[in-house]
């Protein structure tokens, strides 16, 4: 499954900020991570956005969005948008504001022990 990569030149660009992110290669598409979570990701010419589980029906009553699902099963939780809801640099920058807000709000990531080393 391949990405959009202008979608992924647009989001670099708005994610330039003091927020540490990590983007990730995932699920045939691109992730993007803070604290080591998902808050958003491109799949095929969709943005991804966690918008978290209390938040997942309003946000589907927004304009361009619809459950993700990629595997036969919604995920809860999480929307894709498609490119009519980000066409302009605000539709985007709402978006993935509003997918790193969510997890910002999470408790941090549980380090792992693995081997003796400390992994997230």
């Amino acid at each position: 499954m391949a990405y959009d990569e202008r979608l992924a030149a647009r989001v670099r660009k708005l994610l330039k900020e003091p927020r540490v992110v990590v983007e990730k290669k995932m699920f045939g598409g691109l992730a993007y991570l803070s604290q080591g979570k998902m808050f958003a990701g491109i799949l095929k010419d969709d943005l991804v956005v966690r918008v978290g589980p209390d938040a997942n029906d309003q946000a589907l009553k927004e304009p361009h969005t619809r459950p993700m699902d990629f595997t036969g099963k919604p995920m809860k939780g999480y929307i894709s948008v498609s490119p009519d809801g980000t066409k302009t640099a605000a539709q985007l920058r709402r978006w993935l504001t509003r997918g790193q807000t969510f997890v910002l709000s999470l408790p941090p990531a549980k380090r792992k022990v693995a081997r003796g080393r400390l992994r997230t």
